[in-house]
């Protein structure tokens, strides 16, 4: 009978549990002896105190005891934690990739998907790759969690044991929609997830222009969304050809965001600031990117509808 949703529920609860027990223990005993000790010795009923020099039992007892406690919290925990980085040869494979705001989640067959689709009481194991901030996969149902850091290749790997669906997080914390930065593991059973794995006929190839990936490369989406809502900086959606009121030389003014205006942004951010947008925040990206790659990023923005 399996005591969780995933193969290591069992490994960090009872880790957790003993923890938790050990240290609630301590601090009601602790605080108990504290409030005895000061109504059993206050000055009214003891007249004539005594100094102590010390005591060598009673520091062996402190000692011991909480260093076997230590010990055991460390065994509780390694056994855990161990099984976590031993993965099956079994297992099968799928690339999780983090990015402001998102997870992708990459099939061997190329399929993608913004939900983490397995089958059930199969080994998963997740290659976790962070296409521009850290970020932190986590899975509170399952007791897993691994951070997504760029250029380092880090993986984590479970059994899911009940068909269902599970909240996936981001707990590291990496930008302004952080919080947004969920999705779900839709666990099905055998059947439904080959038929799901193998119907590639609502997958979208999504062609995206080369400006996009400059784009993101440069961060840019840190700053910029693409949906509409307000970042550090306007959004892209919608912004070529849109009419804006920006700051210049601290008089307003309306001018319209066209090829020269957007190349002029990249070049001089701090020329012309869109109201209520604060200056200084963008740092200039002469030198930095190409005028080739400059010309690619409009084009790109031109299909930001």
């Amino acid at each position: 009978m399996f005591s969780g949703a995933s193969n290591f529920v069992e490994g960090v609860d009872t880790a957790f549990a003993f923890i938790f027990g050990v240290s609630a223990f301590f601090i009601i005993a602790i605080t108990a002896f504290m409030i005895y000790t000061v109504i059993r010795f206050k000055r009214s009923k003891v007249k004539n105190p005594k100094q102590f020099r010390g005591s060598v039992t009673l520091e062996l007892i402190w000692t011991i005891i909480p260093t076997i406690l230590v010990l055991m919290m460390f065994y509780y925990g390694y056994m855990g934690f161990a099984p976590m980085r031993n993965v099956p040869d079994d297992v099968m494979e799928v690339e999780a990739i983090g990015r402001m705001w998102e997870w992708e989640f990459v099939y061997e067959n190329g399929k993608s998907s913004k939900d983490l689709v397995i089958p059930v009481n199969r080994p998963v194991k997740l290659n976790l790759k962070a296409e521009d901030v850290n970020h932190s996969l986590f899975i509170p149902a399952f007791r897993v969690k691994e951070d997504v850091v760029p250029g380092y290749d880090n993986y984590m790997w479970f059994t899911p044991y009940y068909i269902g669906d599970y909240e996936i997080l981001c707990t590291e914390y990496c930008g302004m929609l952080h919080s947004a930065m969920t999705a779900d593991a839709k666990v099905l059973d055998s059947a439904e997830f080959e038929q799901w794995y193998a119907d590639l006929s609502q997958q979208k190839e999504e062609e995206k222009p080369e400006g996009f990936e400059i784009t993101k490369s440069n961060g840019c989406f840190a700053c910029h969304s693409r949906d509409g809502s307000k970042l550090v900086g306007p959004s892209f959606k919608g912004l070529y050809g849109s009419e804006n009121v920006v700051i210049t030389d601290g008089e307003e003014r309306t001018i319209t965001a066209d090829e020269d205006y957007l190349k002029t942004s990249i070049i001089n951010p701090n020329q012309d600031v869109v109201k209520g947008y604060n200056p200084g925040l963008m740092q200039s990206y002469e030198g930095v990117i190409s005028d080739e790659d400059i010309d690619k990023i409009v084009e790109y923005l031109k299909t930001e509808k």
